[in-house]
């Protein structure tokens, strides 16, 4: 008598809204389920959706084997693919962040917790088979083929095993499906099941052959069309069991379905030429680039060139970009160039066009995706080339919640894993990226694009920067936000009919209120900062940290006051301040309280571009790769705050942000000419700015990042906790830093985070620094923090960031 075989152990994730996380589940004799595979395992009184994680060779600590249940069936393969793994392992590992964490924010939303177990017949089965088994295929006969598993198992006793049976001789299949409310969209589609054209009239034989002639796959629309016959001739062939009749998943494509003009490769200058030879003679390497291009100098026809040549091999490409609102832009430039191959993926779509989109994504057809940070963990399968436009940009990076993980450096483990080339493009490179490049030139080639591509036939140049002093302007007795000299440059480039831009850092009318009378400020009753004023849809008081709203007080609610004042500036404002100036003049606000709506971004930018506005007001959002041929003139109001905040990349993030903004103006034929407004025009990171001198810049930024112990010479891991009781958090915080005393490494803090309360909780943070010329152990610092953090008390978060670009 043969030995029963040892039961085998299954780690899966399962994904229910509040019960869900890792279990352990028996897997049957015979059954192979593979890390990626989607499941369907018992829950509690449920049936549930999972994820195979990957096998156990033992049960975990105090669980009775007894108690383990069984995997129900493996629905669907692949749904992470194979390559997947080692790179999610290797987030976990580095982020200091469970496996199955990671796994929950790679997969769309919703995925399995949304959706229900359905089963499909596949072609006309025939032969002999169980009771059960003929009960369970003649009911989906005469349910139309498809039904969903829950009420398979309500009408047919033992359907479970019928259903393996039916799955063991390729009759039926089984796949997971929206539920309604996010149902897939469908279409109907025709399968050929025999060949045989005996017994079929004329029209149904021509019908026969041309499904055959088409790989013996179409949708029913095209079918009718291509036979030139009637849809009840293509429905008889399904009752006579020569096709089969099944309803294909219709992707939604959301913005990727708009019709675009057909664009061809542009001449190229040299520099660009030699990037685009250099980048595909390295296709099928593992080559890391920095393409190094100043603004309008081409970076993106440099992608499209490398891209129709990895598309033209078969594989496929990933591009990431900082902001959901470049994606429209982008996107229709490259479909314009690439056709209909070309997705976009970010978090800004339906969850339904997430969905689809995912779907798409498996299929092993060339194509580019183009999205945000979280898709790189796109799963494209065969890819050929990885490129991160704007590579400098902090949206690349997650906060919270954990992994909080760099695009960039994710993307670079990608690109090892997929043997490709990464393609980090940027005007201003991330001081990390930049020094990597001088640390190893072999392994990091950089790729000079030094000037801007020629318009017409002319010479292009770079904008015209000009810096004013506010001081100035105050003696001279203009109290306005607007200096003197912006204001005739804008009036002249509005004479000449052309197109301005003024960046403003912070969006609302005033950044706060402050009673004069006894020097309150109104703050947020949520959080530790003062509330800012916005003007739109009713004068109210906005925290633009929690969201809170409150109506503009008529007094002061300390002293009773009617003298309110308001300061700083914002978005609302200088839009008022210009309408005033210029009663008659098209102006649109391009900031995140304009762009809340699905597509807003897009109408807005092309709203600008077909000239029904004259200038564009906004903040940060547009630094970031637009393209705007009419501008000829940036205005920078208020450059001062981006220079003093309390953080060790404050100089970095202020060259980055004015020469991207400056870099919006003179992109067409017309020169253009950039404004800065400061109080400081001495200070030497507003002088590398005005000298375009970013080896300058970045040969002092690295003096000083050196000399502080900051990246890229010392690795950071930012420890944050939160807690509504501030008392609670403090002496947990003090009893963390003493336990991690013997850890490798430095420890600074504890101490509150320069915004201490956030949405009512106290935030406190404690920085690990790496020790001076000693390498991370991060095994070693991995085991230390889940020491020092020990178990957790009631109603205290913890959030471990590893390489921090924010330590405020």
């Amino acid at each position: 008598m043969r030995d029963p075989a040892p039961p085998r152990w299954l780690e899966v994730w399962v994904d229910h809204p509040h019960l869900g996380g890792c279990f352990t589940y028996r897997v049957p004799e015979g059954w192979e389920p593979e890390a990626g595979d989607l499941l369907s395992v018992p829950f509690g009184p449920q049936v549930a959706g999972a994820l195979a994680l990957g096998w156990r060779s033992e049960l975990p600590t105090g669980v009775d084997p007894q108690s383990v249940r069984e995997i129900e069936a493996v629905v669907a393969k692949g749904i992470l693919p194979k390559e997947f793994w080692p790179l999610l392992q290797r987030v976990a590992d580095y982020y200091l962040t469970p496996l199955a964490q990671v796994v929950r924010t790679v997969l769309p939303p919703g995925l399995l917790s949304r959706s229900q177990r359905r089963i499909r017949l596949v072609g006309s089965p025939r032969g002999e088979c169980s009771p059960a088994a003929q009960a369970l295929l003649r009911l989906l006969q005469e349910k139309g083929g498809e039904l969903s598993w829950r009420y398979l198992q309500q009408q047919v006793p033992g359907a479970e095993v019928a259903l393996r049976e039916l799955q063991r001789r390729g009759w039926v299949e089984s796949f997971w499906q929206e539920q309604q409310g996010g149902r897939v969209k469908t279409q109907q589609a025709a399968t050929l099941v025999e060949e045989s054209l005996e017994g079929l009239s004329l029209p149904q034989q021509k019908a026969l052959q041309i499904l055959k002639q088409k790989g013996g796959e179409l949708l029913l629309v095209e079918w009718e069309r291509l036979a030139g016959v009637s849809r009840s001739v293509l429905q008889s062939l399904a009752r006579k069991g020569r096709v089969h009749l099944y309803e294909r998943p219709l992707l939604r494509l959301g913005e990727a379905g708009r019709p675009v003009e057909k664009d061809w490769p542009k001449p190229l200058t040299p520099a660009q030429a030699e990037a685009v030879a250099a980048i595909c003679q390295a296709l099928g390497q593992n080559q890391r680039f920095l393409l190094h291009g100043v603004t309008g100098s081409g970076k993106t026809e440099v992608y499209l060139q490398v891209i129709a040549q990895v598309l033209q091999q078969g594989r496929s490409a990933l591009v990431l970009v900082p902001e959901i609102g470049l994606t429209p832009q982008l996107t229709d430039r490259f479909r314009a160039r690439l056709g209909s191959r070309v997705w976009t993926y970010h978090s800004g779509l339906s969850a339904g066009e997430r969905y689809d989109l995912w779907r798409q994504m498996l299929v092993s057809a060339p194509q580019v995706v183009i999205g945000t940070r979280s898709a790189v963990f796109a799963p494209l399968a065969n890819l050929g080339l990885i490129v991160l436009d704007e590579e400098h940009d902090d949206s690349f990076k997650q906060d919270q919640p954990q992994p909080c993980y760099h695009a960039r450096q994710v993307a670079e483990w990608r690109a090892e894993l997929a043997n490709c080339p990464l393609v980090l493009g940027s005007a201003t490179p991330a001081v990390e990226t930049y020094a990597a490049h001088l640390q190893d030139p072999q392994r990091w080639v950089r790729l000079s694009l030094p000037q801007r591509i020629p318009q017409a036939g002319i010479p292009a140049t770079l904008p015209h920067l000009e810096l004013v002093d506010m001081r100035q302007e105050l003696q001279a007795g203009n109290r306005s936000i607007l200096s003197r000299r912006l204001q005739q440059a804008l009036q002249e480039t509005l004479d000449r009919g052309e197109q301005a831009i003024l960046f403003v850092p912070r969006r609302g009318y005033s950044t706060f209120v402050l009673c004069r009378s006894c020097g309150f400020v109104l703050t947020c009753a949520h959080c530790d900062v003062s509330l800012t004023f916005h003007v739109e849809g009713g004068q109210e008081l906005r925290c633009h940290y929690c969201g809170a709203r409150q109506p503009h007080p008529q007094r002061c609610p300390a002293c009773g006051s009617p003298y309110l004042k308001h300061f700083g500036t914002g978005t609302q404002k200088v839009v008022e301040v210009l309408q005033q100036h210029w009663p008659q003049l098209g102006i649109l606000r391009y900031d995140s309280d304009a762009t809340r709506r699905k597509g807003s971004h897009r109408d807005l930018l092309e709203q600008f571009r077909s000239g029904q506005a004259q200038v564009l007001v906004g903040t940060q959002m547009l630094t970031k790769g637009l393209d705007m041929p009419q501008v000829t003139l940036v205005g920078v109001m208020a450059a001062d705050g981006l220079l003093h905040q309390p953080d060790y990349r404050a100089g970095e993030r202020t060259f980055q942000l004015l020469t991207q903004v400056a870099g919006r103006s003179g992109r067409g034929s017309l020169p253009g000419q950039a404004i800065i407004q400061t109080y400081l025009p001495e200070h030497p990171i507003l002088r590398a700015v005005l000298a375009h001198d970013y080896e300058g810049f970045l040969q002092a930024e690295l003096r000083q990042r050196q000399e502080g112990g900051y990246p890229p010479y010392r690795a950071l891991i930012l420890i944050r906790l939160s807690s509504t009781r501030l008392e609670a958090l403090e002496r947990y915080c003090e009893r963390v830093a003493t336990r991690l005393q013997g850890i490798p490494a430095e420890v600074l803090g504890p101490g509150p985070a320069q915004v201490e309360r956030v949405a009512g909780r106290y935030r406190w943070q404690i920085l690990l620094k790496q020790l001076p010329d000693q390498p991370w152990d991060r095994a070693q610092i991995d085991v230390h923090l889940h020491s020092a953090l020990g178990h957790l008390p009631q109603g205290i978060r913890v959030s471990l960031d590893v390489d921090p670009l924010r330590i405020l």
